[in-house]
């Protein structure tokens, strides 16, 4: 007769308990960043129409922000996520206005990636004002000529996580204007191309 096999009891592995700077232990902010570096990322600018606080005074403000923590979350419906950093300009911003737009950038675009990522940066105004671009109609937001890919979006969802807040959008318009090119992305801390 066949005696079944005594229960074994597996303890769980220790848990990692957090520092007071959220990371746990053995975990450093250069360690993840370090890590992080290695997952390669597509480069797009997010942008958003920021209307004008007096309806009688100039038509509002476009801001934009470089971004490579971007995805696809859903096909049924379309909907789209991209994490800010929190109290960021584009943070508040979308906190209030709830349409905003994507373009998908090309290799050939790593001037408008850095220029709309720079620390200490001047004025949107300023940095839009040689870029080629439409305005959407679903958003009111800049959709940059020669991207790859550009989409219009409305915030369906926000949620906050650690220092960034993620914010889900539906897509309300998506296009491919540019057929050519490859992809600008984002590895080891630099912009590069594909391949």
């Amino acid at each position: 007769m066949l005696k079944s096999p005594a229960a074994v009891a597996i303890a769980p592995p220790p848990s990692a308990a957090p520092h007071a700077d959220g990371h746990a232990d053995g975990v450093s902010n250069d360690e993840f960043r370090a890590v992080m570096s290695r997952l390669a990322a597509g480069v797009v600018l997010v942008t958003a129409h920021e209307p004008a606080l007096d309806p009688d005074g100039p038509g509002g403000e476009d801001v934009g922000m470089t971004a490579t923590s971007f995805m696809s979350v859903s096909l049924d419906p379309p909907l789209v996520m991209v994490g800010l950093r929190e109290g960021s300009r584009m943070d508040d911003l979308l906190a209030e206005q709830p349409h905003w737009a994507v373009s998908v950038l090309s290799d050939s675009q790593r001037q408008i990636a850095g220029r709309f990522a720079m620390k200490g940066r001047i004025s949107d105004r300023l940095l839009f004002e040689d870029l080629p671009y439409l305005r959407g109609k679903e958003s009111g937001a800049p959709l940059v000529g020669g991207a790859l890919a550009t989409l219009e979006c409305r915030t369906e969802q926000r949620v906050t996580a650690g220092d960034h807040t993620l914010v889900i959008g539906r897509v309300l318009t998506a296009s491919v204007p540019s057929a050519d090119g490859d992809p600008l992305t984002y590895f080891k801390g630099r912009y590069r191309q594909l391949g």
